[in-house]
């Protein structure tokens, strides 16, 4: 790893795929004839009533049975009637009939925006170069990149010897891979130092239980080596032959054992080299930048550890580097000649320091770098022998920063909007005179820039290509900040097309996440073009519980003040109706995941400010999944949410908990999904929840609930699957508002 977060997508993040490590690039793809889009917006005219949008089939609703089952807890027992949605194994059939119910209640709902549905899809295809690469990086001789094909579903992970001009040489067709299943991902690939051998963690389920395999690239076979069920991550030592891998717990899927295998032995035979007793923390693996160093990353909500090995001694003991210490959290890499660390010991935003590269560390021999900043979150850095590259947050805006290593002015990189994304690529060698990073807007499609250290020279190397006739000058994007009741300033960033009226009458669609300290950004989104053209305007929301506005923002959106998430998401729907940015009747919400749990909270105390709400893999039964440290990730979660074998968190945990709070009253049009195999939010949340919403609920609404029994957290595999799904969620809405 180059460019240094924190390295664990946490549980119940967005659902989106892992980054790759070695291989980064765009996600390209390719045109059918690209529908007209017109130069004036007209919203679509609103219907009578929501039920009549999307009218009922023939077919009723599945009504779930109750059955009293008392949940145990430290503050006594709770009544859960729809408890017995619960399977582990996947495989009751009643649970199974239930789910399929649900499922054939949707499809039957939906019928009559399938066309709606084709059409966005193809207007979104249409914008996409099917036939695209990414920039290709320089590692250890080789130069590698992925690149799509016309027509299919998964990247081609290629490398070129020496220079571009090189035969292409894949080392891995992810199309080949997915023949014949239902899911497939590549979540990591990662080759030995002499270029010879190739790991890659595969999931063919979507549970984010991997399966590590191995291919001889100088002949082209696959080695006999298999390893299943553990993490993503995997490093090779100096040897190319000695690899480190992380076991999963087979119950709670938590990677907590890590082990040293030797390829060509049994795998059997690898020895336990690190074993993680604490069951809130995440273990991975990653090599240094400057490839001297194995490291072990442990860690939880508030605290981290590392342990390091030299690469070239992978029959060694790894040294911890800095000991655990509760609310402590750093990263570090190597420079060369000094240690660079991350660290917000006594720095709340986190500062970087650095040190004499030697490992157990001295705390003693540390010095300043880059020094705390009350207005500046420190997110990420990546390291060159004279120079770290920031990734810093201020102002609301990911930017980056330049500092030398010698001490001295750092300078931070310019931009020409009043909202933008600056993201870290980083580079795979220490000793790159480049730095290579991407810029994008909610109006710019991503571009990667080097940037040449020597010269200051900044050179575009790619601007992700959008078909048709798309003119960034054809939309504007603003950047306000909308006051929350407690006083508080909330970042929204909004994209609409020109022409659009701000009078409150466009229909608004409002995004928003707010939780583990994960940032949203003003970042292009091709697809939601098919929105704007339609005379949509689009609003992400930084609530608290992210850290757009540092960690502080963070600090306030978790735990016993978790609420303000919500409240600051229904004052900033409020805020946007009162200027002008959309209508009263026509606001539409949508949060994945624990931005599930948000949107969920919210119609429970809010139900009138929207006319219909998407809920993706939603995390909405807090207290009973809390409850359970047998369920994936549940201890990793304490710091986020408390434990609730404390009272105080319990009661405040239960006060919110989306499936605990449904009431008897009207609430908006509702989209529902999961995924059968989902790891992070298990799918008997959303089912019961839905269960609970169709027994209480007093309106006519529809409230669809799409149960994916093939996939898991992130959704369908596939890039053309998951811009099927996106095309879902637009017909939905306007579906709503009246259009076929």
């Amino acid at each position: 790893m180059s460019v240094h977060e924190t390295p664990f997508a946490r549980l119940r993040l967005p659902a989106l795929s892992f980054a790759l490590t070695l291989l980064l690039g765009a996600c390209a793809q390719a045109p059918t004839t690209p529908e007209a889009v017109p130069a004036a917006v007209t919203a679509p005219a609103l219907p009578p009533d929501t039920s009549a949008a999307l009218p009922a089939p023939a077919i009723t609703p599945p009504v779930a049975k109750k059955v009293d089952f008392a949940v145990p807890g430290p503050h006594g027992a709770r009544n859960d009637p729809y408890y017995w949605l619960r399977d582990d194994t996947r495989s009751k059939p009643e649970v199974l009939d239930h789910l399929r119910a649900e499922h054939a209640y949707f499809e039957a709902r939906f019928a009559p925006m399938q066309g709606l549905k084709q059409k966005l899809f193809e207007e979104m295809r249409a914008r996409i170069k099917e036939d695209d690469s990414s920039v290709p990086t320089f590692e250890d001789g080789y130069w590698y990149s992925t690149r799509f094909a016309t027509g299919q579903q998964y990247p081609i992970f290629v490398r070129r010897k020496g220079t571009l001009e090189a035969p292409e040489e894949v080392i891995l067709d992810g199309n080949e891979h997915a023949a014949g299943k239902s899911y497939y991902q590549a979540a990591n690939l990662v080759v030995s130092e002499d270029g010879r051998i190739m790991g890659v963690a595969e999931d063919f389920v979507g549970r984010r239980e991997y399966t590590l395999r191995f291919k001889d690239l100088t002949t082209g076979q696959w080695l006999p080596d298999e390893i299943v069920n553990v993490d993503a991550s995997l490093v090779f030592a100096d040897d190319n032959r000695t690899v480190f891998f992380v076991e999963k717990d087979p119950q709670t899927l938590l990677p907590f054992r890590v082990k040293r295998h030797r390829l060509g032995e049994a795998i059997d035979k690898a020895v336990t080299v690190y074993e993680e007793k604490d069951n809130t923390f995440y273990t991975g693996i990653f090599r240094s930048k400057s490839d001297r160093w194995l490291a072990i990353y442990l860690g939880s909500t508030l605290t981290t550890e590392m342990r390091m090995l030299p690469a070239d001694q992978p029959t060694g003991e790894f040294q911890v580097y800095l000991p655990r210490e509760r609310g402590h959290e750093y990263s570090v890499d190597d420079a060369g000649s000094l240690f660079v660390i991350r660290s917000n010991k006594d720095a709340q935003n986190f500062q970087l320091l650095t040190a004499p590269p030697v490992v157990p560390a001295d705390p003693a021999t540390f010095k300043p770098l880059l020094p705390h900043r009350s207005d500046a979150l420190v997110q990420g850095f990546d390291v060159y022998p004279d120079r770290v590259a920031v990734n810093e947050r201020s102002g609301g805006l990911r930017k980056i920063r330049i500092v030398p290593l010698a001490g001295g002015d750092s300078e931070l990189l310019g931009a020409e909007e009043p909202a933008y994304v600056m993201g870290l690529i980083g580079s795979a060698e220490l000793d790159q005179p480049t730095l290579r990073y991407t810029y994008t807007s909610l109006t710019t499609p991503p571009t990667t820039y080097e940037l040449d250290f020597r010269t200051g020279e900044r050179k575009l190397l790619k601007r992700e290509p959008v078909l048709g006739d798309f003119d960034p000058a054809n939309y504007v994007t603003e950047f306000r900040f909308a006051p929350a009741r407690d006083g508080a300033q909330v970042p929204v960033w909004l994209v609409y097309r020109k022409g659009t009226p701000i009078d409150g009458s466009a229909p608004l669609y409002q995004y928003a996440y707010g939780s583990y300290g994960s940032s949203q950004d003003p970042s292009f989104r091709s697809s939601i073009l098919s929105l704007l053209d339609r005379g949509f305007v689009y609003a992400i929301a930084a609530i608290r519980g992210g850290q757009e506005m540092g960690r502080q923002w963070y600090e306030d959106g978790k735990l016993l003040k978790k609420k303000n998430s919500f409240t600051d998401f229904v004052d900033v729907t409020d805020y946007l109706v009162r200027e002008g940015y959309g209508a009263k009747d026509k606001v539409f919400a949508m949060g994945g995941s624990a931005g599930g749990l948000l949107v969920g909270a919210v119609i429970n105390d809010a139900p009138d400010r929207y006319r219909g709400v998407i809920a993706h893999v939603p995390f909405v039964d807090v207290v009973t999944t809390m409850l359970d440290d047998k369920l994936p990730l549940t201890t990793g979660e304490y710091d986020e949410w408390g434990n609730p074998a404390d009272k105080i968190y319990h009661d405040y945990m239960l006060s919110y908990s989306p499936y605990d709070q449904v009431k008897t009253q009207a609430y908006p049009a509702l989209l529902v999904t999961t995924g059968l195999h989902d790891s992070q939010v298990q799918y008997f949340e959303p089912a019961k929840w839905v269960a609970r919403l169709r027994e209480l609920k007093t309106d006519q609404n529809p409230l669809l609930f799409k149960v994916n029994m093939e996939a898991g957290h992130g959704g369908r595999s596939g890039r053309f699957n998951r811009l099927e799904e996106t095309a879902e969620d637009y017909a939905f809405m306007l579906g709503l508002l009246g259009e076929r």
